[in-house]
């Protein structure tokens, strides 16, 4: 039979997070190439692809260094197990890379999974061992945020705060607390930085002291919340944070799944506030998407706890079949070269600062209620009436209509309700920016 990408992307695809009865009537974007910050379809379009994929390319595509690193990996070793004192060279080379890079953070040991949810579900299981084989086997509850993602397998879903995304698959995993964001734009407690006295940070310690500090495990958190809108928190939220957990002895675990490897203009996020968790987690722009690859990093502290002999039952029972995947772990080597040399880090730096220079002049516009961001991680929130900031009606899919009229113009973003989202490659042009601003200035004049 003929391939048909529109008629067999309809006949045989099941898509993630995919409404696909909406999709009958419209062309999917089935890319067949890719180039720097811009993508090719199976139709000849090209797309400005501000979104980076999926938060994760980083470096760019069409990277061939990369591709020739994994490729040659491949020929001479193709994959090997990690478990049981096995291992292959490449993915010690990488945990030794990792390490090294998060000195400043206090990170020792690096544990390979095959993607973020899985980076999240190791750090979740981490934090429950390490309490458990110190002796207190009530410390086991996880603390998240509203509107945070952390991934989909069932640990990770349960430490996620987006309604909708767990609705359908209750009943989670027990244990899990949430408290409310650090949303400035829509404060739940209806006060204003920073008179507020960070009430956002204060109610984790609320929290802990409500569910008593000695059944609280970890408190799990994104430095900048990604898919929960690109919430950037206020200045102190993050360094509070902290001194909360190490008051209450609970581990802070950082989900840098988005916002490592350059995306907020440091190579990872909890940067910005010289903070040190005990875990942090990484995927995405650790290959920047050329190959599927987690990593959980945990300080030494928590790898001696599970240190013993065979049939104590000390070892860390957790693993993934692809866990250091040679061919993965040499695509992410490659990938922190590019990252490191080419100076990307100060690039979504500069850009990002560019960047919101021309979002903020988009704030003129009747609809454009909020704007921020952090390096190349950026919001734009479109609201009914900015001088009350109420929202528009969910059923008006605004943000929906807003994202169809941007690929009309050859650029891809990402609505997250009415939260128009960018997270470009970090080698995106000046140029490309521009197009992006003036596509979006277009669509949300008419809007």
């Amino acid at each position: 039979m003929e391939f048909d990408p529109r008629q067999d992307y309809h006949r045989y695809m099941w898509a993630p997070y995919t409404q696909m009865g909406d999709l009958a009537e419209e062309e999917p974007i089935v890319a067949v190439d890719g180039d720097g910050a811009t993508i090719v379809d199976s139709l000849g379009r090209e797309f400005i692809d501000g979104h980076a994929a999926l938060w994760l390319a980083n470096a760019g595509f069409g990277r061939t260094e990369i591709v020739e690193a994994a490729a040659e990996q491949m020929h001479q070793l193709s994959w090997f197990p990690s478990f049981g004192g096995m291992s292959n060279d490449v993915a010690v080379r990488l945990a030794k890379r990792l390490v090294e890079m998060t000195e400043p953070e206090g990170m020792a040991r690096a544990f390979f999974s095959s993607g973020g949810s899985e980076a999240v579900e190791t750090a979740l299981k981490m934090a429950r061992q390490y309490w458990k084989l110190k002796g207190n086997d009530r410390k086991f509850k996880i603390i998240s945020r509203r509107k945070a993602y952390h991934g989909v397998t069932f640990g990770a879903l349960s430490a996620t705060g987006v309604s909708p995304n767990r609705r359908l698959f209750e009943p989670l995993v027990p244990g899990f607390r949430h408290i409310e964001p650090p949303y400035c734009y829509r404060c739940p407690y209806g006060l204003e930085h920073p008179g507020c006295q960070l009430a956002c940070a204060e109610e984790l310690a609320r929290t802990i002291a409500f569910e008593s500090p000695d059944t609280v495990a970890a408190f799990i958190a994104e430095p900048v919340m990604g898919a929960g809108g690109v919430i950037v928190p206020p200045d102190g939220y993050w360094q509070r944070v902290a001194e909360i957990c190490e008051t209450h002895d609970v581990l802070l675990i950082a989900d840098e799944v988005i916002t490592g490897f350059g995306r907020t203009g440091e190579m990872f996020g909890v940067r910005h506030w010289d903070v040190r968790p005990d875990i942090m987690v990484f995927a995405k722009g650790l290959t920047s998407g050329y190959l599927p690859l987690g990593a959980t990093l945990a300080k030494e502290e928590i790898f001696q706890v599970c240190l013993g002999r065979w049939g104590e039952g000390r070892e860390f029972r957790h693993g993934t079949t692809y866990s250091g995947h040679p061919a993965a772990s040499a695509a992410a080597l490659e990938n922190i070269r590019i990252i490191e040399e080419e100076g990307l880090v100060d690039r979504a730096r500069e850009l990002g600062e560019y960047l919101m220079r021309g979002l903020s002049d988009l704030e003129d516009l009747p609809h454009v209620g909020n704007v921020d961001g952090l390096g190349l991680m950026a919001r734009v929130e479109l609201v009914k009436d900015k001088d009350t900031r109420e929202p528009f009606p969910a059923s008006d899919l605004v943000g929906l209509h807003v994202n169809r009229e941007m690929l009309k113009r050859g650029v891809i973003m990402r609505p997250l309700g009415d939260v128009m989202t960018l997270s470009p490659p970090l080698v995106i042009s000046e140029g490309e920016l521009d197009s992006i601003l003036e596509s979006l200035r277009d669509v949300l004049a008419a809007l």
